[in-house]
């Protein structure tokens, strides 16, 4: 009222208001549940089952089993009831806008991402003969929805993983494609390079991103010749030094790094070995308590000890290398102190 002072409520009041709120939600939630899981149990494939699962969904959209009741009244309820393939369309579009939206606010759900598979997987089935262009459309629309969530969150494997399900699927007219890359063409492979290129560049720490780089540089190279495989290797090599030389502390680059150094075929290994240590060598003189140039240190003098003949006296003071390495390592990383003696004890 006009003119009537109002008190602020105490702490306690507030608190108890608070609970209370919380309280009516929980017991609405639990309500919901309650009644869905319900007519999960007698299996009622409804249009008003349906529903009641996208409300419980958009509250807990981690709820496998609800997620998986929601495809089974789709399968068994609502799609024999329809007329045609063709029918199921608006509502497979809106269970698309479910998985977009929930994947919004939960980007690394399984779930939401495994039903999202499934919902474009069907909506792929619904389009007739002579009407393939909706199909590749829909799929490429959803190779653009993927891009803007690597946006956000350019490490998400989750979406990673799904950018080359829906590559192969876009690549292949089959219902069951090759697995990634197996299925892209020579273009296709390059653009997909530069896309890692861009997003290894933004990132250095994209460890997903080096990884997808892995899959399409094996599958590019197979292609090619000895000579031009090493020539573009060697690029790869001045590639990651770049990554390397800004955060030596990142172990993203120095896996891929070890993912260059393993690849068969390549030519000369020790003569490879020996070139990567020297430039490692000269980054562990800047960085010396850094990790990741010490632990490559003693892997590759242990690669390059192993390709020695017994009779080279080389062996003798790269054993004592390698041995010094991996001292220091248990100096500055103790978490693994037991791990790196056990190393250095069994060279003797």
């Amino acid at each position: 009222m006009h003119g009537v002072r109002r008190t602020k409520p105490s702490p306690e009041a507030v608190q108890a208001a608070r609970r209370a709120k919380e309280a009516s939600k929980i017991a609405e939630y639990r309500a919901l549940e309650g009644e869905v899981l319900e007519r999960k149990k007698r299996a009622d494939y409804t249009p008003e089952s349906l529903s009641l699962t996208t409300q419980l969904l958009w509250l807990n959209p981690e709820y496998y089993s609800i997620w998986n009741y929601r495809r089974l009244i789709l399968q068994l309820g609502i799609f024999p009831s329809l007329p045609s393939p063709e029918h199921q369309q608006p509502l497979l579009l809106e269970d698309l806008q479910l998985t977009i939206a929930a994947l919004k606010a939960h980007p690394k759900v399984y779930w939401i991402w495994n039903h999202r598979k499934w919902t474009l997987e069907t909506l792929a089935g619904t389009f007739g003969v002579g009407k393939e262009d909706g199909r590749r459309w829909e799929w490429g629309k959803e190779i653009r929805i993927v891009e803007g969530l690597l946006e956000k969150d350019s490490r998400n494997f989750h979406a990673w993983n799904y950018r080359r399900y829906l590559l192969s699927s876009l690549s292949s007219p089959s219902p069951n494609p090759p697995p990634f890359p197996l299925a892209l063409t020579p273009a296709q492979l390059s653009a997909e390079r530069a896309y890692t290129t861009c997003k290894i560049e933004s990132s250095f720490s994209n460890f997903s991103a080096w990884h997808q780089r892995t899959k399409v540089l094996e599958r590019e190279w197979a292609r090619l010749g000895a000579e031009q495989r090493r020539a573009e290797r060697d690029e790869e090599f001045e590639f990651v030094k770049q990554a390397l030389y800004t955060d030596p502390s990142d172990q993203s680059g120095w896996l891929y790094h070890r993912w260059l150094v393993s690849l068969p075929d390549f030519g000369d290994r020790e003569s490879l070995l020996r070139r990567e240590l020297l430039v490692i060598a000269e980054l562990a003189e800047l960085e010396p308590d850094s990790k990741w140039p010490l632990d490559s240190l003693a892997t590759y003098k242990h690669l390059l000890l192993s390709l020695l003949p017994p009779s080279s006296p080389e062996r003798t003071q790269l054993l004592q290398e390698c041995k010094e390495h991996l001292e220091k390592l248990a100096e500055i990383d103790p978490d693994r102190r037991g791990r790196y003696r056990e190393l250095a004890g069994r060279l003797g």
